[in-house]
């Protein structure tokens, strides 16, 4: 019997888009005028032709998605991962058939539900009620299974109060509750999930982790899964499909395929700068280059048992006395372990008018062998954001002491390794 539910054959999806050709400070009416004549004219003509409409002087080719392959069994967990951008949201709406491929095909085999934005499928002039039945009818339920659900579905969304009142008096985290909750019970074969979940709270979160396992586990159903928290990914799915630049770069078992997510790009150099329109930032301050060294010499790799320097690089373009640069360290599951500023480093410390280095010291013996990331940040504290940006440089750090190979198969547990207590021989 073949148990392939979802097989993908060299999907690609092209996409057009338009820029608009950049104009000097002054322009005549006479070329507004002109310029709004070609704009139609470029319309009517793509409109005849069956054309998609594109705005701007000239179109530009995107692939968002390009030679994808792979294959899933019934009843398996699949997480899709990859850096914004990458053709995940892209790939789900292929699967969803909401969109349809430029080049390849895929197959499916059974009923798919699929959440992926807010209020995906429902009307915001309705209850959450008639949502309830409006929803389970989209996903090809009939009103018998959805009486036979309904209470199920209240109940785990948590809306009974809220029931029938229009859904677009809803907070975002009702409606993903309420979302959620009927595409999850109304038994579907396949469930796809895009990382709309972020918005719920943590405990519904939680929640919602739980039902899709016992979906795929218990209930031998499909689930696909985007998110970039690596711990739920790593949790919940067997599987993971890597995605970079709109192409496949690895599908297979998800510890692997996590592991090589969290070690690709210029990430692990030691050192990642930032030059032309690609440094982060705003006219006030932006981010200039972010490395990680011991002793002074820049690199990705360490011994539990060595100190690793951070040293951030920004340029003001005047002196910010309120302005604070903050990190933080998260695992390879996505927790965050560590957090510091610059402000507290040293109350005295200003960022002034010109470069202005930082360095972040984390002692010895304080991380646990492991992959980790660094999340930069700077603000004025709750006034302005200059930039955040997210996984920004990576390294890793190895276990100087052999002894922890005799323990838990060599996995030692827990997100931090400080030496404690002392040994003590009584006489």
């Amino acid at each position: 019997m073949n148990d392939v539910v979802i097989k993908a054959e060299n999907l690609g999806k092209k996409y057009l888009i338009g820029h608009q050709a950049e104009r000097g400070g002054y322009t005549a009416l006479r070329d507004v005028l002109m310029q709004n004549v070609r704009t139609l004219w470029n319309k009517t003509k793509d409109l005849a032709t069956g054309k998609p409409i594109i705005q701007g002087d000239t179109m530009e080719e995107v692939w968002a998605l390009k030679d994808v392959s792979f294959e899933v069994r019934r009843g398996e967990a699949v997480g899709i991962i990859g850096r914004n951008g990458a053709g995940k949201s892209t790939l789900l709406k292929i699967l969803s058939r909401i969109t349809e491929p430029t080049t390849g095909r895929v197959t499916i085999k059974g009923r798919v539900a699929s959440l992926l934005e807010v209020g995906t499928g429902f009307h915001p002039e309705l209850t959450g009620r008639e949502n309830i039945y409006l929803n389970g009818t989209i996903l090809g339920m009939t009103r018998k299974e959805i009486k036979r659900k309904f209470d199920e579905i209240v109940s785990f969304a948590e809306v009974e109060k809220y029931l029938d009142t229009p859904v677009k008096r809803y907070s975002s985290g009702m409606y993903v509750r309420l979302a959620f909750a009927v595409a999850a019970h109304l038994e579907p074969e396949i469930l796809v999930v895009d990382e709309v979940l972020a918005v719920g709270d943590a405990q519904f979160q939680k929640k919602c982790l739980g039902k899709m396992e016992d979906v795929s586990a218990r209930e031998g159903r499909t689930v696909l899964f985007v998110s970039h928290n690596m711990g739920a990914i790593r949790s919940l799915c067997s599987n993971g499909l890597l995605l970079e630049k709109g192409r496949a770069q690895g599908f297979g078992e998800i510890t692997s395929v996590v592991s090589k997510y969290l070690s690709t790009g210029e990430r692990f150099s030691g050192c990642v700068k930032w030059t032309g329109s690609n440094v982060p930032g705003d006219k006030y301050l932006k981010l200039i280059s972010l490395s990680t060294a011991l002793l002074g010499r820049q690199k990705s790799n360490f011994n539990d048992d060595s100190e690793i320097d951070i040293e951030v690089e920004v340029m003001a373009s005047s002196d910010l006395p309120n302005a604070a640069i903050g990190l933080i360290i998260t695992n390879q599951d996505g927790q965050p372990i560590l957090h510091s500023a610059s402000n507290l480093i040293e109350s005295s410390m200003k960022i002034q008018n010109g470069i202005n280095k930082i360095r972040y010291t984390i002692p010895a013996k304080i991380l646990i062998r492991g992959q980790y990331s660094v999340t930069v940040g700077a603000v004025e504290p709750n006034l302005h954001t200059y930039f955040r940006l997210a996984d920004a440089i990576s390294f890793i750090v190895l276990s100087s002491n052999k002894e922890i190979n005799r323990y838990a198969d060599g996995v030692w547990k827990g997100v931090l390794n400080p030496k404690l207590g002392s040994w003590y021989r009584l006489n």
